[in-house]
């Protein structure tokens, strides 16, 4: 556990992964978090609701020295609310892996003023190996009615591309295209990942609306979050993607 070497004592977080980064890092600093932010399991922090409607009044009153967001998944409207009211708001960008190691280290130690945490260490380290030749092209659903995969430009890409598969949508005009089921299903994928976030994909909702198409059921905080559970992320997904299609 990091310690606290700045002036930082009260820290909101916006965002689900951040939230575990934090709490993680310096567990102490947090004094609010959204609906959203699962992990830890034990978080005791005051609920400020989700990322895309937070209770700005809430957020003022807790006094945070800092509130750490993300553009990706917070709105600008929400976030400019908490400037105006007179709160730091660190915006983070993640659309790669190295960009996520980046902005991880300035939130928790330029941000919020902590040494850098081990465990930051040792997710660079489990992901500093050479990616493998691309031996799958996978088409990747983040959600259903109406369906959207994974486009261009995404942290999620950029994982799985670091584990050998191919997103045939990543040069899409779109970030999160919508794409019907009938061209995802002759598109040429020989693989479709399914995440269980932000769809709860599972065995017995998603894999049905690709027959004969091998699926990868994988952990959405695997695949989607930058913080600790990136220490575990190369080898949790490397699982299910091999075990695709043999009944793993």
């Amino acid at each position: 556990m990091s310690t606290s070497t700045g002036t930082v004592r009260r820290v909101v977080s916006l965002v689900p992964s951040l939230t575990e980064a934090v709490a993680a890092s310096a567990p102490g600093l947090l004094v609010g978090a959204t609906d959203w932010c699962s992990h830890p399991a034990d978080l005791a922090v005051t609920r400020v609701r989700g990322t895309k409607n937070p209770d700005v009044e809430r957020i003022v009153a807790l006094r945070p020295d800092l509130v750490i967001a993300n553009e990706e998944e917070n709105r600008a409207p929400d976030l400019a609310a908490l400037r105006e009211a007179g709160l730091t708001v660190l915006v983070t960008e993640v659309r790669t892996l190295p960009q996520a190691f980046a902005e991880l280290h300035r939130v928790l130690v330029d941000g919020c003023g902590l040494r850098r945490p081990g465990w930051l260490d040792e997710a660079e380290a489990a992901w500093a190996f050479t990616a493998p030749p691309a031996v799958r092209r996978a088409v990747v659903p983040i959600w259903r009615r109406p369906w959207m995969v994974l486009g261009r430009d995404t942290f999620a890409g950029d994982v799985l591309a670091r584990l050998g598969v191919v997103n045939l949508y990543a040069g899409d005009p779109d970030r999160y295209p919508k794409v019907p089921v009938e061209e995802l299903r002759t598109v040429g994928a020989d693989l479709v990942v399914l995440p269980d976030e932000p769809y709860a994909f599972a065995a017995d909702d998603g894999p049905e609306a690709f027959p004969g198409l091998p699926a990868a059921l994988v952990s959405g905080r695997h695949l989607t979050w930058y913080g600790p559970s990136l220490v575990e992320a190369p080898a949790v997904l490397a699982k299910a993607l091999e075990g695709a299609g043999r009944g793993d």
